[in-house]
């Protein structure tokens, strides 16, 4: 009896050891990044992230479950690729960086189910951090769809989140959400409940061991659906989940279907410190490639726009003739026309509009309601962009207008369905030579590398609502002091900044230098100026001189200081010339120590504030210098070299 009690521990034993000994191991090409992945005992699939020999992302379950078949237990694997490397260039018409070069180590696992069927996983380490993605590469006319994805991520029960809330679908004014403009609950733990009980939606932001993580997607094609996370109580982790049922276009799939073979959007996970979260291009690294089209109509940025403190009665001829006059003396490029322009101004009026100012060199944006029957929403135009042939006839009439682009307004969450509706659009306008900025709408996940004429997405709660409330304006320091570490670390975000005067009904927290700096921290292809033309009339020539000469497509970006909520500085490059700028989250003084060795021009200016003002003060730079900035509570600075 012991000698067979012996040996069946020493199976055990042995089937142990071997199992740990069988572990599959990724790394990246500095070897600061590493994954360690197996089969568990149920034969699911899982893996773990070092970084920097520290453990980060504990035991997490990958997988998929099919209608058809199982592809998260029982598993068998086939094979293991050995290291391959990606190497790909490619330039930006916006954002952080103009020309960026992506590496990476790819691993392939290859790997089947019980019946046979094939999955494979696809792993990518780069020096910033990871990416993976599901492929099915057998072939099928017949339609696949995707009960559910498995995939999580298990992290320490100590780590720090900062996270956005998804709202619960047709809530809010005439039932407009899901929309990504939640304020964010910051440094919660990890297992924090979300206010609405529908989880968290990208990109989400931790803290563990030291390290950040910043989880995402990229890759979003029209044969899936946007994802999000919910914590798991019984499995203790953080797990991806798809879309609510009412987040559909009318009578579209909700969960991904296809045919095979079929890849699913790729999970990113950026990993460091907060500079390599910061400056991370991994969202578009790991986009689709730009589609073939003529971009040379894409011009980026900044804009006038009326509705944003005047609303709705704003929308008239004599206004826009201002607006336009606005963006012209300011050396704008562009002037939106907001929601009911159609009935308010009409089509011969725009036509005038149109080409009055196109001789000012601006060029007109103008308002479309997306919706159909998913919300009861009555702001016109609406209903003209639902099908290829409406899109092709309304599109066609904003071109013989002069129109340069489109801002479309209440989509319907993150469907498969209202997916497609999102790609169909733009590739629909990129054959018109229209720009595109989507409102009330989902995070773009890369598409803007996909889809160049994409200039821009709000998915935030933007300055829109600052006007709104006091109780959100009240929280305008510290929430803008998060988006540059999350919301807007790879993709372009329309927040509407910068009122530097005052706003109708609202007591603004904020310094006027704090607001002047939001348009150069703020990632967006086409930049829209809250501030009224009497507004900027009252400011310094310095300031509305700096402000007719910002640039919104980057050729570099470094992290300088700041943490998630507090505050932040960050340096942007055009060609020669040096952005620097800064806000202060927190009611409270702040002086900061600023190194400049790596601007090279040792010739610029600072603008900073005096009471209820502004001040510049011109700087020499020395070689490998340093200069101290003070920041006031809610306060900010910028400087131009």
């Amino acid at each position: 009896m012991k000698k067979i009690f012996f040996l069946s521990l020493l199976g055990i034993l042995l089937s142990s050891f071997t199992e740990k000994q069988n572990n599959y191991f990724f790394v990246n090409s500095n070897k600061t990044i590493k994954i360690e992945f197996n089969l568990a005992q149920n034969k699911t699939p899982f893996y773990k992230v070092f970084y920097k020999d520290k453990l980060v992302i504990n035991t997490s379950d990958l997988g998929i479950i099919r209608e058809d078949a199982n592809f998260y237990d029982n598993l068998k694997i086939v094979s293991v690729s050995e290291s391959r490397q990606i190497h790909s260039d490619y330039s930006m018409l916006q954002g952080k960086k103009k020309n960026i070069k992506y590496t990476a180590n790819q691993y392939t696992v290859h790997l089947k189910n019980s019946e046979g069927k094939l999955i494979d996983i696809i792993f990518q380490l780069s020096n910033d951090g990871i990416a993976f993605r599901y492929y099915f590469p057998e072939t099928t006319t017949d339609i696949k769809k995707i009960l559910s994805e498995k995939t999580s991520y298990n992290f320490d029960a100590t780590t720090k989140a900062w996270l956005q809330p998804m709202s619960k679908a047709k809530s809010g004014w005439k039932e407009t959400n899901p929309a990504y403009e939640e304020h964010y609950a910051m440094g919660v733990p990890v297992n924090t409940k979300p206010a609405f009980g529908e989880g968290w939606v990208y990109p989400a932001l931790f803290n563990t061991n030291k390290t950040w993580i910043l989880i995402s997607e990229s890759g979003l094609h029209r044969k899936y659906c946007g994802s999000r996370l919910v914590y798991n109580d019984i499995s203790k982790k953080m797990q991806l989940t798809f879309p609510q049922k009412e987040e559909v276009f009318p009578g579209g799939a909700l969960n991904p279907e296809s045919e095979l073979p079929w890849y699913t959007p790729w999970r990113i996970i950026a990993i460091g410190s907060l500079k390599t979260i910061t400056e991370s291009t991994l969202g578009t690294d790991l986009a689709d490639p730009a589609i073939p089209m003529d971009t040379s109509f894409i011009k980026s940025g900044l804009a006038s726009w009326s509705w944003i403190l005047l609303k709705d009665e704003s929308v008239n001829y004599e206004t826009t003739l201002q607006y336009i006059d606005y963006a012209s003396a300011m050396n704008w490029p562009y002037c939106l026309i907001d929601a009911d322009w159609d009935k308010r101004i009409g089509d011969d009026k725009m036509k005038e509009l149109s080409t009055y100012a196109k001789d000012k060199n601006v060029k007109l944006l103008v308002w479309y309601n997306s919706s159909g029957s998913w919300n009861s929403t009555t702001y016109q135009p609406k209903s003209k962009l639902l099908t290829h042939a409406d899109r092709d006839k309304e599109f066609s009439k904003l071109n013989e207008m002069g129109i340069a682009g489109i801002k479309v307004d209440f989509f319907g969450g993150d469907g498969q369905s209202m997916i497609e509706y999102y790609h169909d659009m733009l590739k629909d306008a990129a054959e018109h030579k229209l720009l595109i900025n989507f409102h009330g709408a989902t995070l773009p996940r890369g598409w803007q590398r996909t889809y160049p004429n994409l200039s821009t997405t709000e998915a935030v709660k933007g300055y829109e609502y600052i006007t709104f409330k006091q109780s959100i304006a009240d929280l305008e320091p510290s929430h803008c002091s998060m988006l540059a570490f999350a919301r807007n670390v790879f993709d372009p975000m329309d927040f509407t900044p910068m009122v530097l005067d005052s706003i109708p009904n609202i007591n603004r927290r904020t310094t006027p230098a704090f607001e002047l700096s939001l348009p150069v921290l703020f990632l967006s292809g086409i930049q829209h100026i809250a501030e009224k033309p009497d507004g900027m009339a009252k400011m310094p020539k310095f300031v509305v001189d700096y402000l007719k000469d910002i640039p919104t497509n980057w050729d570099d970006s470094k992290f300088i200081q700041g943490y998630p909520g507090k505050y932040i500085i960050m340096a942007r490059k055009k060609e020669n010339t040096w952005f620097i700028v800064g806000i202060n989250g927190e009611n409270t003084p702040k002086e900061i120590e600023l190194d400049l060795s790596f601007v090279t021009n040792k010739k610029g200016f600072l603008i900073y504030e005096k009471e209820n003002g502004f001040l510049q003060e011109f700087i020499t730079k020395e070689k490998n210098s340093k200069m101290k900035i003070k920041m006031k509570p809610n306060g900010g600075f910028t400087i131009k070299m």
